[in-house]
């Protein structure tokens, strides 16, 4: 069976704003969408908390995706579409990462990807809203952060064009809860997964 792959960061895991556990696999979006395709595809859920797109993170190898995507790309076949929803975690005030930065690491992510994945569907950053000045992450994002955020995401839609990758945007449609303002409440991860599985179900040739 053809195989999805959701690669993420906390919004992929399911981090609940509002108490900060998982949603259950009925309620975070790459669970929904593992249950409402599991008749066409495998759908492998690959997210977690505080995980980096480009930056080597200090937590260790899991946490960074140019060191852990590779190896984990090396374990499966036939993979399909690779959801690669990373770069948030990036745009913490401490790796003071520069737009370069950003736009070489996500080139060579999808460098890497391109030799075992037949599709790519890039979600750009989060873009958080003020709130997060004041909650649980203020010790990791500044208004800066939320700056960035924007501009990354002008840059994740030119280098999907460029790479022939496709784009699907969170932000277009949801936004984070005020609570923590960068994480979705479980009405977001709902409305996500259902324009997703439209989105995957109109890719040609799948």
């Amino acid at each position: 069976m053809k195989k999805i792959i959701c690669y993420g960061d906390s919004n992929t895991f399911g981090f609940n704003p509002s108490n900060a556990l998982r949603y259950n696999n009925s309620e975070r979006w790459s669970g929904i969408i593992k249950n409402e395709l599991k008749q066409s595809y495998d759908v492998i859920e690959e997210g977690l908390n505080n995980r980096c797109g480009f930056t080597d993170n200090p937590q260790g190898e899991l946490y960074c995706a140019l060191k852990h995507l590779p190896k984990l790309l090396n374990k499966f076949s036939d993979i399909d579409i690779l959801i690669l929803a990373i770069g948030t975690n990036d745009l913490q005030f401490l790796f003071n990462i520069s737009f370069d930065e950003i736009k070489e690491g996500l080139i060579n992510l999808i460098n890497i990807s391109k030799t075992k994945v037949k599709h790519i569907i890039l979600i750009p950053p989060v873009i958080m809203n003020n709130n997060i000045i004041n909650g649980y992450f203020k010790f990791q994002f500044d208004i800066l952060s939320i700056e960035k955020a924007k501009k990354a995401n002008e840059i994740y839609r030119k280098i999907a064009k460029q790479y022939n990758c496709f784009i699907f945007d969170f932000n277009e449609f949801v936004h984070p809860s005020d609570i923590d303002g960068l994480h979705y409440n479980k009405e977001e991860h709902k409305l996500i997964a259902s324009k997703l599985k439209n989105f995957i179900n109109n890719i040609p040739n799948n």
